[in-house]
């Protein structure tokens, strides 16, 4: 499937071999159901829904109905009927209301995390603080999902209880205070976390190094001794998914240079480290033309997309 979603991107792009090998593929491949669903959920209705008699041709030699309504419902296919039945929406609801949900001992966990993602699109409330230590799962051994990218957002008003939760006998609650202290070291932790990098760098260690250059991100100017390092990460290491956080913590340490950097990033295969090189590239001809081809791009996201819009819409070019 990988495969078939490359291709429908290609397709999107322009290129008629990919858009006509999907279409053949449904026709006669043995899998085309999926590439088929792939198709409606990607590609402008015209370019597939003149594929309804081939689809009802061979939807008889399926050992199942489908379960997605498109594009088998336009066909006039039937689907399955699905037995999951959505919850409601906490959205609604107050913070006040979402936190005693999470207080009340009948609440069921379900309807726990629903409150917990309910908190994470508004406002960190800092009441949440002394109710975490409650909101581990049944088996005692993890945290409710959600609970740790709301923790998160507290920042630094959640360290004084982490302090706590650090030394609890519930291994989740410990774990979750160790990082919020680490995520929030104090001066003492600079030259330690300049160390951790350079071992890091050292042993070539690819996996962890984004955690420390976001904590060391937090003392700015005073953590120059991590640059090198963290230069040297942007430039080699293998997951791409890492390069964002190396060049936000050489933004917020040291931002000499970065124009090359943030230009080349226009190019990067990582939505998050192109939308940092559409909000800071130098504006010139080559950077906003490479903007505009971000902008007007079928294949990309539409937060790139919308990010490209917004700058080439500033007087400057640029992005306060």
């Amino acid at each position: 499937m990988r495969a078939c979603e490359v291709l429908v991107l290609l397709a999107l792009a322009g290129s008629g071999d990919a858009r006509e090998g999907l279409l053949a593929y449904v026709r006669k491949g043995e899998h085309w159901a999926p590439v088929l669903e792939s198709l409606a959920a990607r590609w402008p209705s015209p370019w597939w829904e003149d594929l309804g008699d081939i689809a009802r041709a061979r939807i008889g030699t399926k050992p199942e109905l489908p379960w997605r309504s498109e594009p088998w419902t336009r066909f006039g296919i039937a689907v399955q009927s699905s037995p999951f039945v959505p919850r409601p929406s906490l959205n609604g609801l107050s913070t006040a209301e979402l936190l005693a949900l999470l207080t009340d001992t009948r609440t069921e966990g379900n309807t726990k995390v629903d409150a917990l993602r309910a908190l994470n699109t508004r406002k960190p409330a800092e009441e949440l603080i002394p109710l975490v230590p409650l909101l581990g799962m049944s088996n005692r051994r993890r945290p409710l999902p959600q609970l740790g990218r709301a923790v998160e957002r507290l920042g630094t008003i959640a360290v004084p209880a982490a302090h706590n939760w650090a030394l609890s006998d519930h291994s989740w609650l410990a774990q979750l205070g160790t990082d919020v202290l680490a995520d929030h070291p104090g001066p003492e932790a600079l030259p330690g976390l300049v160390d951790e990098l350079a071992e890091q760098w050292k042993a070539k260690a690819w996996c962890g190094p984004d955690r420390t250059a976001r904590r060391l991100a937090r003392f700015g100017p005073d953590a120059a001794g991590a640059v090198p390092y963290l230069r040297s990460f942007w430039l080699q290491t293998p997951h791409s998914y890492e390069r964002t956080a190396y060049l936000e913590a050489l933004a917020a340490i040291d931002p000499t240079g970065l124009e090359h950097v943030y230009a080349e990033s226009l190019w990067d295969c990582e939505e998050t480290t192109r939308l940092l090189g559409i909000a800071s590239a130098p504006t010139n001809s080559e950077t906003l033309g490479r903007v505009t081809v971000l902008r007007d791009d079928p294949m990309e996201t539409t937060e790139v997309r919308t990010a490209a819009r917004t700058r080439l819409a500033t007087p400057t070019g640029r992005l306060p």
